[in-house]
Parts: structure tokens; C-alpha cells; sequence
């Protein structure tokens, strides 16, 4: 039985780090699993080759509202999938990004393939742009995983009759390694007589959903403190003016995409999140595994992994004073407590968010609608 994961994406984010843990060939012996990929970044490309996964590449592809339309409802995209999949001969075609629903889902009726949807985020419940789109995905699909609890209530609002027609939802977590996560010291600690500034670090896309034009506030207001921001994305221009415009220029580090994380985490004392909207937040669930604790604003699903007072601090609201004064807090509060809710963010990863919970529970999904192909025959959903 074969999986084939679309991906539509223009660069590496929490969804495609999620689907390398959970399609990688280490962790699927019992069937096999593939990517066929639409992007315009050799970046993306590099994390999934990288990982051993067996990718079908459409080549280089335009972003923007136009080439989506095109590869959405035009017949070029939508035929070359359709050949990967029959080739592939998948049983299930599995949908990661709004670019990839439309357009996914078409193929997989074709090809006679069941259709799974992850909702990594809440954007196609939010868009109005997004939404007839998604909608009529939503409607063929034949399964839909929410990866956390504030994105399943946001969908049941938006689409709760398009999801209640079967029993297809299901709730998993987004699962991290935290063998290859696992806990580093910052270094040395400075000599007595010196104060070393605390260091945050906030992984993601630079976007606006992201909120790092917050954090940059935030962090104007907390002079003991540094941050470096490690990840690519369309603000990046925009967000070093602004922090030039702040006098934050020499306490900022922008170090642009990073292949592997692990170094950027274990250089830093806290994570830092000020996102505006957030699904679940794979990277804070990454940093939380390597015993840094989490600053953050009390968006989307955040609150579900980061517990204040025990793993980290959540500003009382979300706006940039509130997201400063957490920081401070999380200063005075000293490095002895900023390493004991570290231990304590590890064990929660450990306890709720791993990678053998994330694989049985889209196995389970999995399991389930190939026991629908064994039962009706392979041939295409109505």
C-alpha cells in the first residue's frame, strides 16, 4: 500500500519538517511512502532529498494567484500527478498545503485514491480567498487530521457540516525527534563579573502570520536581551528596516534559512514565538525538546504545548508590551528557573508530542481508509 504526500509550497516550514519525521524510510517500513513536489525552492527540495525520501519533482513552479489557478484547474499539473500516483500505484494521496488540495484532490479521483487533509494551520478557514477553494476539497475528503485542538475548533465553525458527514476527523499531534533533538548547552557560563544578555531565538517563515514585526517591539523594550531570527521568507527587507528604524541592529541577527536548526536552538537561552496565527508551532515543539523554554504570545495552538509557569511564559495578551513583559519576566526570573521549565518542556515533548504517537495516529488514518479500498474495490470515491 502506497502514500503519496502533495506538496505545494515555496519554502521549508513546519509541515514539510513534520511530514520528513513522518514519511522518512526509517520510520516506514511497512509501506512506502512518497513526494510529489511543487515548488520554486531548492531549499525545500534539499530537506526531502536530503532525508531519503523518494521525490517526484514538477520542477521549478511560479508562486503567486495566477499559477495556482492554472495548476488548480488547468490540465497540465493535475495529468503529471495523475501519472505519479498510478505509477506510484497509491492507495492514499495525502494533502499538506492549500496549494496542493485542489489540485491533489483531483488527481486522487482520477487515480482512484483515497484523499487525507492535514490541516496544519487555520489560513483556509480564515481566507476568504482560500475558502471556496478548500471547501471543495474539504468536501471530497475522505480523511481530515487536525494537529491541534484550536485548528479542529476553528474548522468545526467554519465547516462543521462538511466535517460531521462521517466519521473522518481525527486529532494528531505533530510529533519531534528528541533523540535528534536532544538537550545542548548554551556554553560556558559568563565570569561573575560580566552579564551576558540573554538570547531568544524564533524559527519560522518570515510572514506576516508569523508576527516577528512583534517580537521586534517586544524587543525594544527589553534592553538585556538578543535575538536571533532564523528563517527565509518575503519580510525579511522589510523587517531588518524596522529593525534598524527600533536602534536594534546590533542586538538582532537575521541568519536566513537554516538546513538544520539544532545549532541555532542550542545557542540560545529561550524560544521565542509572537505569531499571530500558529496551527500548533513544530519549531517551539523542536526548541521545547532541546530544554529551552518557550516565550510566547497565547496564540492559536500554543497554549496546548507551552504551559505557563511549568514550561515557559505566555504573555497575558497578544500584543507586543505583553509579549515584552513575558520576556522580562523570563530575565528576572534567572537561568537556574529558565533550565528547570527547560526540563520541563523536554518531558512534555517526551510525555505528548512524539514521533511514535504522530506515526500511529496517521497510521491508524491510514489503516482505516485502505480497509475502505479493501471493501469497495479500487475504484474512484463518488
Amino acid at each position: 500500500m502506497s502514500v503519496v504526500h502533495v506538496v505545494s509550497a515555496g519554502e521549508v516550514g513546519g509541515a514539510e519538517r513534520m511530514l520528513v519525521d513522518l514519511a522518512a524510510p526509517r520510520a516506514t517500513a511497512t509501506r512506502a511512502h512518497s513526494v510529489a513536489l511543487f515548488t520554486p525552492s531548492d531549499a525545500l527540495r534539499a530537506l526531502f532529498r536530503d532525508a531519503g525520501l523518494d521525490v517526484d519533482d514538477r520542477g521549478p513552479v511560479r508562486e503567486g494567484p495566477l499559477p495556482y489557478l492554472a495548476s488548480a484547474l488547468g490540465p497540465g499539473d493535475v495529468r503529471w500527478l495523475s501519472g505519479v500516483l498510478e505509477r506510484r500505484r497509491a492507495t492514499v494521496v495525502h494533502l499538506h498545503t492549500f496549494a496542493s488540495q485542489v489540485l491533489g484532490t483531483r488527481a486522487a479521483r482520477r487515480a482512484g485514491a483515497r484523499v487525507v487533509r492535514t490541516e496544519h494551520s487555520t489560513r483556509v478557514y480564515d481566507d476568504p480567498s482560500c475558502w471556496p477553494f478548500s471547501r471543495w476539497s474539504l468536501r471530497r475528503a475522505d480523511a481530515v487530521v487536525f494537529i491541534s485542538e484550536h485548528v479542529r475548533a476553528v474548522a468545526t465553525a467554519r465547516a462543521g457540516r462538511l466535517l460531521a458527514e462521517g466519521a473522518k476527523t481525527s486529532l494528531v499531534y505533530n510529533g519531534v525527534d528528541t533523540a535528534r533533538f536532544a538537550p545542548r548547552a548554551r556554553g560556558p557560563a559568563p565570569a561573575s563579573d560580566e552579564r551576558r544578555p540573554v538570547r531568544f531565538v524564533a524559527l519560522g517563515r518570515l510572514d506576516r502570520r508569523k508576527g516577528l514585526d512583534l517580537a521586534l517591539r517586544a524587543l525594544a523594550e527589553v534592553p538585556d536581551a538578543e535575538l536571533d531570527v532564523v528563517g527565509a521568507g518575503d519580510e525579511r527587507a522589510s523587517l531588518e528596516a524596522l529593525a534598524g528604524r527600533l536602534g536594534l541592529s546590533t542586538r538582532v541577527r537575521f541568519a536566513g534559512h537554516a538546513g538544520d536548526v539544532r545549532d541555532a536552538i542550542a545557542a540560545s537561552d529561550l524560544a521565542l514565538s509572537s505569531a499571530r496565527q500558529e496551527g500548533l508551532g513544530v519549531a517551539l515543539l523542536e526548541a521545547m525538546a532541546m530544554e529551552r523554554a518557550v516565550v510566547a504570545l497565547p496564540t492559536g495552538g500554543i497554549p496546548e504545548i507551552v504551559r505557563d509557569g511549568a514550561t515557559g511564559w505566555l504573555a497575558a495578551e497578544r500584543s507586543p508590551e505583553a509579549l515584552a513583559r513575558a520576556m522580562r519576566s523570563a530575565i528576572a526570573a534567572g537561568a537556574a528557573e529558565r533550565r528547570r521549565r527547560g526540563g520541563a518542556a523536554r518531558a512534555r515533548v517526551v510525555e505528548t508530542f512524539s514521533l511514535d504517537a504522530m506515526r500511529a495516529g496517521y497510521e491508524a488514518v491510514y489503516a482505516r481508509l485502505e480497509r475502505l479500498v479493501a471493501e469497495r474495490g479500487a475504484s474512484s470515491p463518488p
